[in-house]
């Protein structure tokens, strides 16, 4: 063989290497878009059927000089690196951890939600009344509370139960949150409502039923407030870190997760409580989690134990509704603590550590 046929060999070689590079990349890009579309569907990344059909495909079309053996192997090796790819594609959301190390610390005037101190939400489920809400409020502000809670539209299952006041129902809430020197947080369930809203409340919920209302969550993210968002009721830890990305996304780093029981066949309690979420939200994404205690139970009786291990397991905050009135409530009113319970609760929370009395607003 001459030198020169040596040397041109060696050359087609190399462009084959960039063409095949080119092609790797092709296809890699094809799986990072197949990833998204199976990530916003919740289907599992790996599909051994679809693997066994393209390598039965490539198999059949090989015409040598590798085996049929080698071919199988080779491709199979692509396909555990596609794998990965997917799997590193949450490693570069906004939400992960792995962009940024440090924790979120959402800020609401001087309040702070993240960070060494646990906060507390606590309010009626629905704004109801002027007097009801000024007494829920005072008896909450008294235990040192200023996160004032109270839904004004309320997305129910049965279309017959009471609904909110809407946007009276913000006014209630942000003028009686003024007047006792506390910041509300309420629930906005349509993306036009989103910028209204910012005028009477500090922090957005977007609840559990419109955890993927992608459109809301694209709203939310072109507003600089703080956003509460809930995980949905069978929604995946995976799911929940999307939508959260959904408003990072648009420029809207100030959001607070929160776990609030998923649906499962337990029927002991309203949800059942996912406290391994918390731990693995914070490992998974730098953003603030809190806990609804509430909804995830339903019961009065267990609240503070599940307080304490929400608290225990790295909870930032939790959220308790709280009733002037529980038993005359127009919605949930079993899970409601009347203001007595609110403030025992408090008190034992206080006084096994892990609610600091100096940590609380007088």
């Amino acid at each position: 063989m001459s030198k020169e046929r040596f040397e041109d060999l060696r050359n087609q070689l190399d462009e084959v290497n960039l063409e095949l590079l080119n092609v790797l990349n092709k296809r890699a890009k094809l799986v990072e878009e197949i990833g998204t579309l199976k990530s916003g569907k919740g289907t599992e990344r790996f599909d051994p059927i679809r693997e066994k059909e393209m390598l039965d495909k490539v198999v059949a079309a090989n015409e040598g000089p590798f085996s049929n053996e080698t071919v199988a192997h080779l491709f199979k090796q692509v396909f555990q690196a596609s794998l990965v790819l997917q799997e590193e594609e949450k490693k570069h959301l906004l939400i992960s951890r792995k962009t940024q190390k440090q924790d979120t610390i959402v800020e609401i005037g001087n309040l702070r939600v993240g960070g060494e101190q646990p906060i507390i939400i606590a309010g009626p489920c629905s704004v109801e009344t002027v007097d009801q809400m000024e007494k829920t409020a005072a008896g909450i502000r008294a235990e040192g509370v200023t996160f004032l809670r109270g839904g004004a539209y309320k997305p129910r299952t049965s279309p017959y139960d009471f609904q909110g006041l809407g946007v009276e129902g913000l006014k209630i809430l942000s003028e009686t949150a003024k007047r006792h020197g506390m910041v509300c947080v309420s629930e906005i369930v349509a993306p036009e409502d989103v910028e209204m809203a910012c005028e009477y409340i500090d922090v957005i919920q977007i609840g559990a039923r419109n955890m993927q209302n992608f459109e809301l969550l694209k709203a939310a993210g072109e507003v600089r407030k703080p956003i509460l968002l809930k995980r949905g009721l069978s929604a995946t830890i995976e799911e929940l870190l999307y939508a959260a990305e959904y408003i990072a996304s648009r420029g809207n780093s100030q959001i607070i997760l929160c776990e609030r029981g998923i649906r499962t066949y337990e029927k002991a309690t309203r949800n059942t409580l996912d406290i391994s979420a918390v731990p693995i939200l914070k490992q998974e994404s730098h953003l603030p989690v809190v806990v609804d205690v509430s909804h995830s139970t339903g019961r009065k009786d267990i609240m503070f134990p599940i307080a304490k291990a929400a608290l225990a397991v790295g909870a930032d905050g939790l959220i308790i509704e709280t009733h002037c009135e529980p038993s005359v409530a127009l919605s949930d009113a079993k899970q409601q603590l009347d203001l007595h319970q609110f403030a025992k609760i408090m008190g034992e929370l206080k006084s096994s550590g892990y609610i600091k009395e100096e940590a609380l607003v007088k």
